[in-house]
């Protein structure tokens, strides 16, 4: 664990010494083993209660002040949601990137470290919301749809606000890679205005963050999912280059062309993928996307559209077309009728619009 992070948990750990309230207190497991065992001598009992407490999550100790009462259970994961507060992006796990996971809870016959979960009301197919354990939640599930039906979901219930519940699960995704810095940035550009009233500074020292770095995580947030469609993956899209890239966007110049070039690399993209090629590096399309409007201005300009007639005379030209609009001409003299003037009209439009410069554009 990085030092500030470890700095972090230390500070919120030390709230619990400092608090009057009684330590949270761990019930029995709701399903335990139906034969108890004799009860032991009092030194080993004293033995055992030191194991507990060292076995505690970091986790639920995170939250002293906030969680009244922790209780551990064996749940069936579909009666348990995901929290929408939470970084990371369900919809993203699979097989595959859970694979380590799903295999370590087989080996060791079960979900070792348990989640954190709180109680939802109103929800009929739901019971709890993970605030906590995404990846665990995930691979139990998948583990009983593929041969294991009994494997059980290890929840700790905590009763925790809105604010400290996202303080948590932030906690947790900071130690883990594969929470994409765009998924990071994203969930506290929601959380800034959810928990915090807009306020960045508020927001950065309830999190132990630096202000400029939180500062840089809500600006990349804030770059479109057409540009982000651009790059292989989201999990491309890396905090420092991305924070360039958005502040790229911040030229209202500049902006439709890079979102002209990220169109165009998209599609190229979907051609690679269906090609079975690999996809253009994301260092690549942060060059091309940076550099779309330098390309743009260096480009000759294209001749304008003439129309011209049967004999040979201009009927119509496009003298200009921007995003306040299109500039026509249309000549006298030209021997053109009103059926043909409407034919050279929706044939300008049409290479107008072939040329990225229609008026839908």
């Amino acid at each position: 664990m990085a030092r500030k992070q470890s700095d972090y948990l230390a500070a919120l750990l030390s709230d619990e010494a400092e608090s009057p309230q009684p330590a949270p207190t761990v019930p029995d497991i709701a399903e335990a083993v139906p034969t108890a065992p004799p009860t032991p001598p009092r030194s080993i009992e004293r033995s055992r209660g030191a194991t507990l407490i060292g076995r505690e999550s970091a986790l639920a100790r995170l939250a002293s002040g906030e969680v009244r009462q922790v209780t551990q259970l064996l749940l069936d994961p579909a009666r348990v949601r995901i929290w929408r507060g939470n970084a990371r992006l369900y919809d993203d796990l699979n097989g595959d990137n859970c694979r380590e996971l799903i295999d370590s809870i087989i080996a060791e016959g079960g979900q070792k470290v348990p989640a954190v979960v709180r109680r939802v009301e109103g929800d009929p197919d739901h019971d709890y919301e993970v605030i906590a354990g995404t990846r665990r939640h995930f691979s139990i599930s998948w583990l009983r749809a593929h041969s294991y039906p009994d494997m059980m979901f290890v929840a700790q219930v905590a009763q925790l606000d809105d604010e400290a519940a996202f303080r948590l699960a932030d906690l947790e995704n900071r130690a883990r890679k594969d929470v994409t810095d765009l998924e990071r940035a994203r969930n506290y550009a929601e959380a800034l205005g959810a928990h915090y009233g807009s306020h960045l500074t508020r927001m950065a020292e309830r999190l132990k963050l630096s202000k400029g770095w939180l500062s840089k995580m809500i600006k990349v947030a804030g770059i479109p999912d057409t540009i982000i469609a651009a790059f292989a993956s989201p999990g491309d899209v890396q905090l420092k280059p991305a924070y360039a890239l958005a502040q790229a966007l911040d030229d209202r110049m500049a902006a439709p062309l890079i979102a002209a070039e990220a169109g165009r690399l998209a599609s190229t993209q979907q051609e690679r993928r269906r090609a079975g090629e690999a996809p253009l590096p994301a260092a690549e399309v942060l060059r091309l996307l940076l550099d779309a409007p330098r390309v743009a201005q260096s480009e000759p300009k294209a001749d304008p559209f003439v129309w011209v007639t049967r004999y040979g005379r201009p009927a119509l030209t496009v003298q200009s077309a921007n995003r306040q609009g299109v500039t026509i001409r249309l000549h006298a003299g030209s021997g053109a009728d009103m059926d043909m003037l409407a034919t050279a009209l929706r044939d300008a439009l049409d290479h107008l619009e072939r040329q990225g410069m229609g008026l839908q554009k």
